[in-house]
């Protein structure tokens, strides 16, 4: 038990420092999955009602590591160059819990040529951040920088992103959250840094029963390493898909998803940390539920590959 606790107050102070409390946005290995959370122009692109659920639990067995969960959904409205979509996520470490609330809206333009579609779009929300600093183990235990609270904060928050797609492949540029968001109860700052996102993938056929969908997905962040995802998945009989994903300097997992039907996805990934810290955690574990819904006078096109 000495151990975890140690290992907590290791997560914390990544993140801490005499000054200041950093917190970085959630990530999750089934990021297709879950593009609206980086790209609110990514709002109606698969065109029909899309929600997706994500719940994700990282290195198990540590108390206090990251927990998240997700839930995304959109759509194209009648008039169907526009998007909306409203994006949650309740995202938790060690004492800290944030809770985004985000309308997103996008406006996408066609290419008869190549059939492609570019969409701009921007979101807007806030942040309620809550944070049990007094629970914490300190030194001094009158210690004014962890001696209040943040309870209920509001925090706005702006958002803009581009994302195009054709049948075979898509990308996207994001920072969906533009504001810095500042706070200070005591000594303590909380401040949210600004997250730019590149995603780039696409599919192709290798027979009849196979396919192949390489993607990527890359963050910069101001002060933090740069953070890159690969991964590559194997789609048999638009069906089942069996994917490997490698998190650059970080962890290394797989993903296997179930297509249950033309509207259910469901879907399963884990990461093993390829640092020390994998001596003391059982891993990374997320789990995917996918719905999607059409409108009577539109053909299904299912499986979507992205």
């Amino acid at each position: 038990m000495k151990t975890k606790k140690h290992l907590v107050a290791l997560i914390i102070g990544l993140s801490c420092s005499v000054h200041g409390l950093s917190q970085q946005e959630a990530q999750f290995t089934q990021y297709n999955d879950n593009m609206l959370y980086y790209n609110p122009a990514y709002a109606g692109s698969r065109e029909m009602l899309n929600i997706a659920l994500i719940h994700r639990q990282q290195w198990v067995g540590i108390d206090g590591a990251p927990m998240s969960q997700s839930l995304a959904i959109h759509s194209p409205l009648k008039y169907e160059s526009i998007g909306v979509g409203l994006s949650v996520l309740n995202d938790r470490v060690g004492p800290l819990n944030q809770t985004w609330i985000n309308a997103d809206f996008a406006y996408s333009l066609r290419f008869k040529k190549h059939k492609g579609r570019l969409a701009f779009g921007v979101t807007g929300g806030i942040n309620l951040l809550n944070a049990k600093l007094s629970t914490l183990y300190t030194v001094d235990q009158n210690d004014p920088m962890f001696g209040q609270d943040i309870q209920n904060k509001i925090l706005p928050n702006i958002g803009a992103g581009i994302y195009y797609h054709s049948k075979y492949w898509y990308c996207g540029v994001s920072v969906p959250r533009v504001t810095e968001s500042s706070y200070s109860p005591t000594q303590i700052f909380y401040n949210d840094r600004r997250h730019y996102y590149f995603s780039l993938g696409g599919y192709f056929s290798i027979n009849r029963m196979l396919k192949l969908r390489p993607s990527t997905m890359m963050k910069f962040t101001m002060d933090a390493p740069f953070a890159l995802d690969a991964s590559l998945a194997l789609i048999v009989y638009d069906k089942f898909w069996f994917g490997a994903n490698y998190r650059v300097l970080e962890s290394a997992g797989g993903l296997f998803q179930w297509q249950i039907s033309d509207q259910f996805k469901l879907g399963y990934a884990f990461d093993i940390s390829t640092t020390k810290l994998v001596r003391y955690n059982f891993g990374t574990h997320e789990i995917l539920l996918s719905f999607d819904l059409l409108r009577k006078d539109k053909k299904f096109i299912s499986p979507r590959f992205f």
